[in-house]
Parts: structure tokens; sequence; C-alpha cells
């Protein structure tokens, strides 16, 4: 029985390697992707984009197979296994479908949406198994609405028409949300119906994007200009009076970028900067909380047994194991408060190492240019302005949830998108990179010049393989 045991421990050392190695060929091969689309060659973009799919699978299956074993009984637990083959086939079939819905968008925004959606299952099967199955349900459901949104899409011809139901409905979320939302974590940014909870700032989000790309898609006058700064800034205070401070700074970096692509204006941009800034200041004397969390940042050590736990305990995870980590299962990230869902970044550097952290950044930074690219491709200044505002959201919140856990900025609840715990969040982040993909689809359809080299060599190899 010793033997056994000491086997499996080395079998977990030895896996720190490996999944340091997946993500490392993973992004390998979104390199040689990207190099073929800017006219180099590392080799073939439709191997890349299938090595990157077996790497998915090949974590999934080292992962589970290392979180079904019981110490105990030195036997496998069925119950895990049976999620992770369940898990498995939802991930094959998600391949399989986006491929067939989505064939003109971009592989390589679909791979990374598939990798972090797979290491929110491995991180919450190691965490609570409960919650990772509520995930996976989550993320179907995410999926299907995924699948159905071409079809919803092409129902309404002219979505810029509704700018001003954007922003009411979205005043009437928060509004709602403000009289009787109830408390979690220090926030008052919950609705709760029966049994489920949800957070109306997360379906704003879309509502939002929609209403200032409809409003900056024509050219703006200084009285509109005025008016959609001011109702912008009403949804921030909203939130802030939530203290949902980390949705508050998204929005208004969300409002910044779209305002500053619209209108190409610096002295704007400095202007909203240097008005943020004053408020920052104004809202860090009236409300305790932002003080407290702007205190925990500081030197969380002087209240560690409070308001500077939470970093702490990030802080040590993160740098306690090094480079490769403590090994799947070996680590303690259940000490971290809201692991789950505001830690969980932390709670991947303990176990898989600081360098698969690291790689984890680099698929959003990944996602980020692939967003940036559909942006300056659309010919269509509104689709281009949806794009950028999807891809502003969520890179600002895994920016503002990772600086967070490492210390940079202060430390807010939000979700990393599709990594983090949360229903509400799962749906709206796969609903996002859906309409990004979506336009990405449009502007191939609708763009005067021929579709690029690398998306018709891959719809070519994957019908010719058919």
């Amino acid at each position: 029985m010793e033997w056994s045991e000491d086997m499996f421990d080395l079998i977990i050392m030895l896996s720190r390697y490996l999944f340091v190695i997946y993500i490392g060929l993973y992004l390998w091969e979104a390199i040689v992707y990207i190099a073929y689309e800017q006219g180099g060659y590392l080799g073939s973009p439709y191997r890349a984009v299938s090595v990157q799919r077996r790497l998915v699978v090949l974590m999934h299956l080292t992962a589970f197979l290392i979180l079904s074993y019981n110490r105990d009984t030195y036997l496998f637990d069925w119950q895990a296994l049976l999620f992770g083959a369940i898990s498995l086939v939802f991930l094959l079939v998600a391949i399989q479908l986006l491929d067939r819905f989505y064939y003109e968008g971009c592989p390589l925004i679909w791979t990374g949406m598939l990798f972090l959606m797979d290491v929110s299952l491995i991180m919450l099967q190691r965490v609570d198994p409960a919650l990772a199955h509520k995930q996976l349900v989550w993320m179907a459901l995410g999926l299907a609405g995924m699948l159905a949104l071409p079809s919803i899409l092409r129902l309404i011809p002219r979505f810029e028409i509704f700018e001003w139901a954007y922003i009411i409905v979205c005043y009437g979320l928060l509004l709602f949300t403000q009289i009787f939302g109830v408390e979690h974590g220090g926030s008052q940014n919950w609705l709760e119906i029966g049994s489920i909870s949800f957070q109306p700032s997360e379906l704003a989000k879309f509502l939002f994007i929609f209403y200032l790309a409809s409003v900056f898609r024509k050219r703006v006058e200084l009285r509109e200009l005025l008016i959609t700064g001011s109702l912008s800034a009403g949804v921030v205070i909203l939130l802030v009076l939530q203290k949902d401070l980390g949705s508050a700074l998204i929005f208004f970096m969300t409002f910044m970028t779209m305002l500053y692509i619209a209108t190409s204006n610096e002295v704007l941009f400095l202007l909203g900067m240097g008005a943020a800034s004053f408020a920052a200041t104004i809202a860090y004397k009236l409300f305790s909380h932002v003080q407290v969390r702007v205190a925990a940042w500081r030197d969380p050590w002087a209240d560690i047994d409070h308001g500077g736990y939470q970093i702490v305990t990030s802080l040590f995870a993160i740098t306690t194991y090094g480079l490769f980590g403590s090994g799947l299962t070996k680590g303690m990230p259940v000490s971290i408060p809201v692991v789950e869902s505001d830690c969980i970044f932390a709670a991947i550097c303990e176990e898989f190492g600081a360098l698969f952290g690291a790689g984890i950044i680099c698929i959003f930074i990944m996602l980020l240019y692939r967003g940036i690219r559909i942006t300056l491709d659309c010919t269509r200044r509104y689709y281009s302005l949806l794009a950028v505002g999807f891809t502003a959201m969520i890179a600002f919140q895994a920016f503002v949830i990772i600086g967070g856990v490492i210390k940079l900025i202060p430390l807010t609840g939000v979700t990393l998108p599709l990594v983090s715990y949360g229903g509400t969040s799962v749906l709206v982040s796969l609903m996002m990179f859906g309409i990004l993909q979506w336009v990405c689809v449009y502007c191939e359809q609708h763009s005067q010049a021929a579709a690029e080299p690398v998306q018709q060599h891959y719809v070519e190899r994957r019908y010719a393989d058919e």
C-alpha cells in the first residue's frame, strides 16, 4: 500500500511538468497560426488548430485521472471519473458544433475559450465537485445560446435603432438591484428569485455595449456626447453604490475605450480619465468599503486577520510552490477565501505553477489580439464598435481580477471570464464570444476583399478531410 501512494505522488510531481508542456505547446501552435496569417510559415495552420484541440483533451484526461484517485482506498472514484467522461464528451461535442455553426469564424477564439473552460472544470472539481457539476450545466446552456445566436441575430436586421431601449433596460436592471438586491460577499449586486440567484450587472454588460455602439456609430455631437457620458456615469455610480467596485471599473474603462475608438479625441480621453480620478478620490473619502479595499492593497499585513487575509493567502498560494506548482491535489486552494470565483487564478498558480498561470494570461492576450483583429477587419462601423466593446469588456475583466489577485491593483470581487465559478458570468462570457465570432463571420461574408488565406485554408482542409 505504501508503494502505491508513493507511486501516485511521483505521478503528480511529473504531471506538473506535463501541464506546463501542454500550455506551452498550445501557445506555440497559436504562434504558428498567427505567423501563417501574417505571411510567414512555421507550420500548417490547420494542423496548429488540430493540435490545440488535442492538447485540451490530453490536459483534461491527465487532470481527471489525478482528481479521481482516492488515496484512502487506492482506487479510482467512479463519480469523479464519470464527471470527467461527461465533461470530456461536452468538450468534444462543443468542438464539432462550433466548427459547424461558425466555420468561417476564428478557430483560435474557440480553442482559447475551450482551454479556459477546461481549466475551470478541473479547478472546480478540485475545490468543490458540486460547483463543477453546476458549472458544466451553465456551460452547456451558454453553448446552446451561442449556437442559437446567429439565427436570433438574423431576425433583427438593425440593432442600432434600439439605443434608448438598451440603456433604459440597463438602468432598470441596476435600479431594481439597488432596491431589491441581496448582499453576497459584501456587494449588493445579486437578485434572488426562489432558489435562483444571479447578477443583473452581468446582463447589463450586453445592454451597455449595444447602447454605446448604437450611439457612437454616427458622428457624435457635443449634446449627444454629454447625454451619453452622463448616462454612462450614472451606470457606474449605481454599481459603486452597490459596492460592486470591480464591475464599476470595467464598465468605465469599456466606455473610455469605445469613446476613444469612436472619436479618436485625445482631449476627451484625458478629460474622462481626469474626471474618473477625481470621482475615485471622492468615493474613497465617502465610502468605507473603498477605504478597506485600498488599505488591504497597500499593506495587507497590517490587517491580515480581516481585510488583508484574502490577498495574503492568494500571494502565498502564487509564490510558495514556484514555477511548476505543488502538483494537482497537493496544494491548499480551499484555504483561500472565495477561491472558486474571486481567487481561482491563485489556486491555478498554486497547483499548476506560475508558468502555467503566465500561460493563462497569454491566452487572454491572444483572445484580446483576435478581438482587435476582428474589429479592424470589420467594414461596418456598428459591428466594429460591438467587437471592440466586447473585446474590451473581457480584457478589462481579466485584468481587474488577475491584477487584484497578484496585488497589482486593489482586489475586487469579479470573476475571471470562463474560469471562475458563476452561472451568470459563464453565460454572459460565452455569449460575448459568440457575438464576437458572429461579427467575424459577418465581416468575412461582406468584406469586399477576398477571404483571408489562412481561414480559407482551414475551411478547405476541414471539408477535404470529411
